[in-house]
């Protein structure tokens, strides 16, 4: 009977610790990586996402502040004004379509110039602008007629702005002399400049500084 040699080969310590896998310290500090690594990924898609929507708040606020500033830009300087001594100039009352139409006070500002809604609908109009149910709206109707006193219809309006809290009108008589807040003097024909002060949710807006066309 023939005998065999059988070689048992005994494996290297560094082969077995490989077979057996990573121990459980192992993994608890892989699974611990990487959730800081998915808690920071997170915080800034959020970071990302909170600063996408504070820029397009900044954006919308500053097209609205350009919009409502060139829309009022625009009427202040076709403003049909004039001179008192002249006798063309009709504050509080006569606001006839021969004369012109400019008063003003600390929360409300109203004037006379040409005006376009629509294809069929405009000419020569008063507007007023008054803060009125948290809103800053325009007013606008016909001039009367025989110099009546002008009295504002409310059918005829418009939201300009919403979320207004603080709106605030003065006046600049001449462009070397300081500011007069309050009622504009009739006797004075139209200021050369007018500010508007805005603070609208929960923001002031930059200082509105209009020409009268005079």
């Amino acid at each position: 009977m023939g005998s065999s040699n059988v070689t048992i080969r005994h494996l290297p310590r560094g082969s077995q610790h490989a077979r057996r896998g990573f121990t459980l310290v192992e993994v608890v500090v892989a699974l611990g990586v990487l959730s800081l690594i998915l808690l920071a990924t997170v915080s800034a898609l959020r970071t990302f996402a909170n600063t996408q929507v504070s820029l397009d708040r900044i954006i919308g606020r500053v097209e609205e502040v350009r919009t409502l500033s060139g829309f009022l830009r625009d009427m202040l300087d076709g403003a049909v004004t004039g001179s008192v001594r002249a006798g063309g100039l009709g504050l509080g009352g006569g606001g006839g379509s021969g004369l012109a139409y400019f008063e003003g006070s600390e929360k409300s500002l109203a004037w006379k110039a040409p005006a376009l809604f629509g294809e069929a609908y405009g000419g020569t109009m008063l507007m007023r602008l008054v803060k009125e149910d948290n809103a800053l709206k325009l007013y606008w109707q016909d001039p009367p007629p025989n110099n009546e006193p002008v009295i504002w219809d409310k059918k005829n309006s418009r939201v300009l702005l919403a979320n207004v809290e603080e709106f605030a009108v003065s006046f600049r008589p001449e462009y070397e002399l300081d500011w007069l807040p309050g009622h504009w003097d009739s006797d004075s024909g139209a200021p050369a400049l007018v500010r508007l002060n805005i603070k609208a949710s929960g923001r002031f807006w930059p200082e509105l500084i209009l020409r009268v066309q005079r």
